[in-house]
């Protein structure tokens, strides 16, 4: 008997319905002679709801007690899941994070994993129970609930999978597999058979939202399996592996696009040892991630230098920037926010020259100014104004010979088997 940690986004299980349909889900898997252990997200739009009901209270928002009210939805999901597959006949058991043994650290909000002790889970299987987590969350040592950030399910399902020793981590989706590029954009985007975890790693932190990086680390290095598929139809999903075969003659196998992108530029710098030592530093120290960073020319013993940071970081690194001017003088601070990234993927560009270059020629084609590149063996990145966002990502898509004749499957309607 094979063992199968599925999980089921908030989609998947929006309303009544569809809890059923993934019921019926899970009971054909275990009729196929698999034991099957299940994580789910909260139902549809509950999380949103949870936080807007917060904010009407006050606009000062505890990281404790938020954590309190967003394990919430995820706890009414488990048990209705738990509760829909009993009344079709099956022996369910339904788990908080913290009853399935997920200590994480004490980082209220985007708490990160120190450990599972699933001797529950592994208890309740030994009986023949099917066994239901929610996704999200944990608990400290000290005994605070926490939660992971958003996409923690997808990582509370991959690490309770390299806990238990699955066989397979399924992630149900709304769509059937990952694509070359975002589906609902591109209506021709190739489905891929499979991916490599470094490939899937890169489209993830670059922006495509089909899987969290989090949970892709986390199966990169435990070697967990995955399998990216929809909850709506029993399509064959894709394979996330060690190793993905290349398709001949495709250097790339994926576009991704990130909106949530601005760009500070730090103008009449003195060019002198340390500087930029001493900007990233400050930024670290308040938790700013800062992604591309392009230092231009010197002249006249100053230089500018720009880099970017997620959009809701924005004014918060401006104001970090203001607070060293005495420290470090420059002559202005200056940002943009009408700004997308957009990264092709793909681990063939190492061993095809010009990659990088069509690229640069597509988007210049269609009249729009490169404004920052990031690249590594496998992967090109370019932020751009977002005005022209949809016509270069299907421009790219063609020129890199991605387009097929297939129909793209998101959500819908069951199948019948």
């Amino acid at each position: 008997m094979s063992l199968y940690v599925m999980k089921f986004g908030g989609s998947s299980v929006g309303d009544i319905e569809r809890m059923k349909r993934v019921a019926k889900r899970i009971a054909d898997k275990q009729d196929e002679g698999h034991r099957c252990v299940v994580v789910v997200s909260a139902m549809g739009d509950t999380t949103d709801e949870l936080i807007d009901q917060a904010k009407q209270l006050s606009s000062q928002l505890p990281a404790r007690e938020m954590d309190m009210l967003m394990t919430t939805g995820e706890q009414i999901s488990i048990a209705l899941l738990s509760i829909a597959l009993s009344g079709i006949g099956r022996d369910a058991v339904s788990y908080t994070g913290w009853q399935a043994g997920f200590r994480t650290d004490e980082t209220h909000g985007r708490a990160r994993i120190n450990e599972i002790v699933p001797g529950r889970v592994l208890e309740a299987l030994e009986k023949n129970k099917i066994v239901i987590v929610a996704g999200f969350q944990g608990m400290t040592n000290g005994g605070e609930i926490t939660t992971l950030g958003r996409g923690g399910s997808d990582t509370t399902a991959v690490a309770l999978a390299a806990a238990i020793k699955a066989d397979v981590c399924e992630i149900y989706t709304d769509v059937d597999g990952v694509y070359s590029t975002d589906p609902r954009i591109v209506k021709n985007a190739r489905k891929l058979t499979e991916i490599s975890y470094d490939e899937m790693l890169e489209l993830a932190n670059l922006g495509a939202a089909v899987l969290h990086p989090r949970a892709v680390e986390y199966a990169k290095r435990y070697q967990v399996k995955l399998v990216v598929r929809s909850s709506f139809n029993y399509n064959e999903g894709t394979v996330v592996k060690e190793e993905a075969s290349m398709e001949q003659g495709v250097a790339v196998s994926g576009i991704a696009y990130d909106k949530n992108v601005a760009r500070i530029s730090i103008s009449g710098v003195a060019d002198v040892p340390g500087v930029l030592a001493r900007v990233f530093s400050k930024l670290a120290d308040v938790g700013i991630n800062v992604d591309i960073i392009v230092q231009s020319g010197v002249l006249n013993g100053e230089a500018d230098f720009s880099f970017t940071v997620s959009l809701d970081e924005m004014e918060r690194a401006k104001e970090v920037i203001r607070q060293i001017r005495e420290e470090l003088p420059y002559r202005e601070v200056t940002s943009e926010d009408n700004l997308v990234k957009i990264s092709i993927v793909g681990a063939g560009m190492v061993s095809h020259p010009g990659v990088a270059a069509q690229m640069f020629d597509v988007i210049s084609s269609l009249g729009v100014s490169i404004k920052m590149v990031s690249t590594s063996e496998i992967k090109v990145s370019c932020v751009v104004e977002s005005g022209k966002l949809t016509e270069i990502i299907q421009a790219l898509h063609t020129a890199y010979g991605l387009d097929t004749d297939q129909q793209v499957f998101v959500g819908g309607p069951q199948e019948r088997r």
